[in-house]
């Protein structure tokens, strides 16, 4: 019989007999090669180490006195300590929030959201959390600047004011860009500079564009606005792509909404069924009842599909391409079932599959009931096309002055580094930045 005995090595220097393995085989640890030092002993270390912590315990034990210098004349609104409240509001690059600020001694240290806002019912997400810290920027600018040297305001403003008197003189172009604006006095402030100067544009522009809505709802509908969207009254949501939960359009008032149609309680039996499809997983989708990943050149072909789903039970004509994936008819049998509480939305910003999503949600009844609109919100205002004829108006130095408020096109636009480059061609590029970033440096 031969020998069916396995031999098990520890490694190859075993396997070769290397010397140095057969010189430590018998040894169980290896040598680490540090001599003991027999003037330091182990008890010696230990007295160290314990005089060391008694000595960091004791610096702790008494905190250094700091005084206060009260008031001669105490504000009427301030009592050192007691924090104050303020409703307010965050904007930042077309997002929105009411929020309201806890305010204690002068300085802001915590922002909430505002209950009595009827639009996101006092909710907040991590970015309005976080801007309490933009406050306190020490890289913020303490005043103007002419490319990189200090200058002071009224010699600032002669010159820009002595500049786009010359370029109005002359018929240049004076356009003003910017991010959506909501605030109605800084509008009616540009109103105004529209008047003085005749041949002043305002130009808005996001840095996450939803252009492809607006420009959907003016071929369908003949407006160009984005409705609002009321998630509270949908029994059957369907979203393609659009993460309306965390970052789509406004995901604190839609979370608000949502969060109402899946409370389930005694008088309230039944809740909201919402299927996602998506080629990421995103906040909603993680939230959905069913979600089907799809790829990212399939969000148009999934769309053509639920329309062409949704046309047949209609009875109308069906429409070229599709794509079947799964949970769609499904999703589809489910929205016929509800009209008038059905809700499509998509993420794209492709103007021809929003003109097909409105045509769904026309067939299925969701216009005055989950979309309003009558109701058009305010933000994310922004125009690409405009935007991109203002960049081919710089390129060919068809424009004369620019001011740019609050926003940084150069960094958050596609067209970016080709606009930055254009700008040498703007005789005035001013930037009302309140840090340096990669437009104001170029102003």
């Amino acid at each position: 019989m031969s020998n069916t005995k396995k031999t098990y090595w520890k490694g190859l220097a075993q396997l070769k007999n290397d010397p140095n393995y057969v010189k430590h085989a018998d040894k169980e640890f290896v040598d680490l090669g540090v001599e003991e030092n027999p003037a330091f002993k182990r008890r010696d270390f230990l007295k160290m180490m314990g005089f060391s912590v008694a000595a960091a315990s004791l610096a702790a034990c008494e905190a250094p006195v700091r005084k206060a210098i009260p008031y001669v004349m105490k504000p009427v609104d301030v009592d050192p300590g007691i924090p104050n409240y303020y409703a307010s509001s965050y904007v930042s690059g077309g997002d929105y929030c009411s929020v309201v600020v806890k305010v204690r001694d002068g300085r802001p240290i915590k922002v909430d959201g505002n209950s009595l806002s009827t639009v996101t019912l006092g909710g907040t997400n991590a970015q309005v959390e976080a801007s309490v810290l933009s406050l306190y920027d020490n890289y913020r600018l303490r005043g103007p600047q002419k490319g990189t040297e200090k200058a002071d305001w009224e010699t600032i403003d002669k010159e820009i004011i002595a500049k786009l008197e010359e370029v109005s003189g002359k018929g240049g172009a004076i356009r003003i860009v910017s991010n959506t604006i909501l605030s109605p006095s800084t509008l009616a402030t540009i109103e105004k500079f529209k008047a003085k100067y005749s041949t002043a544009e305002h130009i808005q522009y996001d840095p996450i564009s939803y252009y492809g809505i607006v420009k959907a709802n003016q071929d369908s509908f003949g407006a160009a606005i984005i409705p609002s969207y009321d998630f509270s009254k949908a029994k059957t949501i369907v979203s393609i792509d659009a993460d309306f939960l965390g970052t789509w359009l406004s995901p604190i008032e839609f979370t608000k909404q949502y969060a109402m149609t899946r409370e389930v309680s005694e008088d309230k039996r039944e809740m909201s069924r919402h299927y996602q499809f998506e080629s990421n997983l995103s906040l909603t989708g993680a939230n959905a009842d069913y979600r089907t990943p799809i790829k990212p050149s399939q969000l148009g072909l999934v769309v053509a599909q639920l329309y062409n789903l949704i046309a047949a039970k209609a009875g109308k004509q069906n429409i070229s391409g599709g794509v079947e994936v799964e949970y769609l008819a499904k999703a589809a049998e489910e929205l016929w079932a509800n009209k008038g509480s059905a809700l499509v939305v998509c993420g794209s910003n492709d103007s021809a599959v929003q003109v097909l999503v409105n045509a769904i949600n026309d067939m299925l009844g969701s216009y005055e009931s989950t979309i309003n609109l009558s109701l058009p919100v305010n933000f994310r205002k922004g125009n690409d096309e405009k935007m991109a004829a203002f960049i081919g108006e710089a390129k060919d130095g068809k424009v004369g002055a620019v001011i740019f408020y609050n926003c940084n096109p150069v960094y958050d636009h596609p067209m970016g580094a080709d606009f930055g480059a254009a700008l040498k061609n703007i005789a005035l590029t001013d930037s009302t930045s309140p840090t340096h970033d990669d437009t104001s440096s170029t102003s």
